[in-house]
């Protein structure tokens, strides 16, 4: 009986650990909502560089990490949606844009900071948005000397 109850509790332990281990994966993952954060959306022509979980910066720090990326079948823009600490207010005038970490680094997203009294809410949309810039076609433009007005030369 003092067997039974010891292999009950044995179980029990395994079980509870297991749960942990399983509530810490999904957070690390960003498949369950974190305390302390709220979550916003942007829309960008071009994400190149960026995936689920990379990171939201302010100012050169971490304030948050994107948690969706979807392609809009009406725009033809990816829809991003990032989690941002809740200590971090953001006037509705503010910008987002795909930043590099220069010409070795990897990419990352850039909050930048509005002066409009009215700040965003949960959920809102962050309207001016700028998609990544592709250094290779940079380089064929400076390479090929193209400025990208020929059409408007006489």
């Amino acid at each position: 009986m003092a067997h039974d109850r010891l292999e009950v509790l044995a179980g029990a332990v395994v079980l509870a650990v297991g749960l942990g281990f399983a509530a810490f994966a999904l957070r690390e993952v960003g498949m369950a909502g974190e305390a302390g954060t709220y979550p916003l959306k942007a829309s960008f022509r071009s994400v190149d560089g960026i995936a689920v979980g990379s990171e939201v910066r302010l100012a050169g720090v971490a304030v948050g990490k994107i948690t969706s990326l979807t392609l809009n079948p009406e725009t033809y823009f990816a829809d991003a949606v990032v989690q941002l600490d809740s200590t971090i207010i953001l006037p509705d005038d503010s910008a987002i844009l795909v930043s590099s970490e220069g010409l070795l680094g990897g990419n990352y997203i850039e909050l930048l900071p509005g002066g409009s009294p009215v700040n965003l809410e949960p959920g809102d949309e962050i309207e001016d948005t700028q998609g990544s810039v592709s250094l290779v076609s940079l380089l064929m433009k400076f390479v090929s000397g193209s400025n990208g007005d020929e059409a408007a030369a006489p």
